[in-house]
Formats: structure tokens, sequence, C-alpha cells
């Protein structure tokens, strides 16, 4: 696998298990509740979009449907290659090699920057933030999407998961004292097979913890009634108006 760019913070799910990484992405918002959430805060019809950390390029053909012109910025480049293969033949997309730390635009080039988990997971993003302050234009939005650890099943899961990250009231403190609101939204995951839950939770934690997952999460024990395929999942919406 190639090297990222210089200041690149790892993603060892999506840059290590790429495929698993997409079974993932599929699963994630089956009612579209964050779509519907995101559309709320901003329209980006007509608009010039960023999609900061792009990935492999997932959401990139749902904002080439409206907006005049996305830019994908992402800094693996092997990622960045399964992104512009993914765009092909979509003319209002532009795929950048960068980080968010140094975005490779000019000053206030873009309208809507969108940002799933990615980089800005709240303390010590504090030079992503002055990168927005720079390219995105007057009147324009940032959205910044992470998990909510404060409550839902993944919660639960990413709060003894990840025990040494910032407690959900530092993160929000963190932002809402840079003037950036809040939106939660129970957006949920749905796997189409059991196989698939299992190979995403585990790229999502260490083995020990989920093992722990998946002996709890389970078809005979889930309140819920269903097959153990549904995971209720809580986000944050992080945005602020520039």
């Amino acid at each position: 696998m190639s090297v990222a760019l210089p200041g690149a913070i790892p993603s060892p799910n999506i840059w290590k298990h790429t495929a698993t990484y997409e079974v993932e992405n599929r699963a994630v918002d089956p009612d579209g509740r964050l779509w519907s959430a995101l559309n709320d805060r901003v329209s980006w019809a007509g608009r010039t979009v960023l999609d900061l950390g792009c990935g492999t390029g997932f959401h990139l053909p749902a904002f080439a449907s409206s907006a005049a012109a996305v830019i994908g910025v992402e800094p693996h480049p092997d990622l960045l290659a399964l992104a512009r293969r993914r765009v092909r033949g979509l003319p209002n997309v532009t795929l950048l090699p960068g980080t968010a730390q140094q975005v490779p635009l000019p000053e206030a080039s873009v309208d809507v920057v969108h940002v799933r988990w990615a980089y800005f997971f709240g303390p010590g993003c504090e030079p992503g933030l002055a990168e927005l302050d720079r390219v995105v234009r007057r009147g324009g939005t940032a959205l910044v999407i992470d998990n909510d650890g404060s409550r839902s099943t993944f919660g639960r899961w990413f709060r003894q998961g990840y025990p040494h990250l910032p407690a959900p009231s530092e993160i929000e403190r963190f932002w809402t004292t840079r003037g950036w609101t809040r939106t939660p939204v129970d957006m949920g995951w749905r796997f189409e097979s059991r196989a698939d839950l299992e190979a995403v939770v585990r790229i999502e934690f260490a083995p020990a913890m989920a093992d722990r997952i998946l002996a709890e999460h389970t078809g005979d024990t889930d309140r819920r009634g269903d097959d153990g395929l549904e995971v209720d999942y809580a986000v944050n919406v992080w945005s602020r108006d520039f």
C-alpha cells in the first residue's frame, strides 16, 4: 500500500480493510436519517462542495447529483485511486491529494464542507479548523459527522472500546465553545448478513472488544426482536456557518 501524505492521521479501518469499510458504508444510515439532517441544515444544490477526507469517494456521487462542483480531498493515494475510479464519468467532481491541515485549495473557494469520521474529532484538530476558516466562503457551512459516545448501543461500545478518548462532554464543550452547533441523529447500522456485521465490528474494535460485542449482540438476545443485523447507532452533526 502506498504511503499517505505527511501529517495524515491514520485510519486503520479504511486504510487496512478497504473492502470491509465499503460494507460498513453501505450499512450506515439505512433509512436516510443522516442525509435528511444534512439537507435540513444546508443545501448544496448549485454550490461548490468539499468532501474532506473523502476516502474511496463513497459519498461523492450523492453530492455530485446536485452540486455545481464537488472536490474530494484525501491523504492516502490508494484510497484516492479508488475514488477516481468511482467518480469516473462525473465531470463536476475533482479529486486532490491533501490533508485537513493543508487543504490544497485557495482561500474562500468552497461553499459547503462535508467531513465524515475524518480528522475532526475534537481537541487537537485546531489546525484543520483554521484551514476551514481559510477555504470556506462567507455564507458557507461546514458539516462534521462524528460518533456520539453519550448514547446508543454503538456509543456504549465506542466508550468501552476507546476509553482513552475524550469524554463526550469534553468533545461537546470543544465544539460549542468554538461556535459550532450540535444536531444529534439516530442513524443506525443495518447489515445484509451476520458475516458482514462481524467483519465490520472486527475492523472497528480491538479483538477482545469485538469478541465481547459479537457475543452480546445476537438475534436471540436482541431486545428489538430482529435477527441481530441492526445496531442502534447515534452520531452528532457539528455544523458552523462562516
